[in-house]
């Protein structure tokens, strides 16, 4: 099994340089753990005050759980995933049923930010994209998908994801094995990853 730890800015691009591997592999070769289902359940905190959880916060985040996923796939058993709402701030009742794969990619802002789990993986990527790119996706993420204001996005991201990104995120790029600039636009860094897959594991990757 190989374990793969992809990082970076909300906004970055993580999720189409995830997919584009994702096409790459051959079918059921891979599965994905991301970061957002790990989000501690606040079903106990006021409704009206979810909306200010800190979600850039490595606190956030439920790693001990995440960290105990990893190694039973690593040993070769199942897990139950949790959902989580970003509408509601809370962890759905249903799981999602994940079966040990070759590849397993552990995706997140803050995944590099746990030593324990960074030392669960056997690569570290970190995506690197300027930060007007990223606001950009920023905005247009959060008023379609979360159903949040234009301005209370801005607000957001001044008061939160721009300084937790500074203080957290960014420093993380020093444990990446690889970064890449561009994000998902960068097919030669895809190449990269897709080779290092097809080396370590001996499956074939499709061109």
């Amino acid at each position: 099994m190989l374990v793969i730890g992809i990082a970076g800015g909300t906004g970055s691009g993580k999720t189409t340089v995830v997919r584009k591997i994702i096409d790459r592999l051959p079918a059921d070769e891979v599965v994905v753990l991301p970061q957002d289902s790990y989000y501690r359940d606040s079903s106990h905190i006021p409704l009206e005050e979810r909306f200010d959880i800190n979600f850039d916060h490595p606190n956030s985040i439920e790693f001990d759980l995440l960290v105990d996923h990893v190694k039973e796939l690593k040993k070769g058993n199942s897990i139950e995933q949790p959902v989580y709402s970003y509408l509601t701030c809370t962890r759905a009742e249903e799981t999602v049923s994940i079966s040990p794969r070759d590849v397993v990619i552990i995706e997140g802002i803050l995944v590099l930010t746990h030593p324990e789990l960074r030392d669960l993986m056997d690569l570290k990527v970190f995506v690197d994209t300027d930060p007007d790119d990223r606001l950009i996706r920023v905005i247009n993420r959060d008023i379609l998908e979360r159903g949040r204001s234009a301005t209370t996005v801005m607000e957001r991201y001044q008061t939160t994801v721009k300084p937790m990104h500074l203080q957290f995120i960014e420093p993380t790029k020093r444990f990446a094995d690889l970064i890449v600039p561009q994000g998902g636009d960068n097919e030669i860094a895809i190449d990269i990853l897709t080779m290092y897959i097809e080396q370590n594991l001996g499956v074939e990757i499709k061109k």
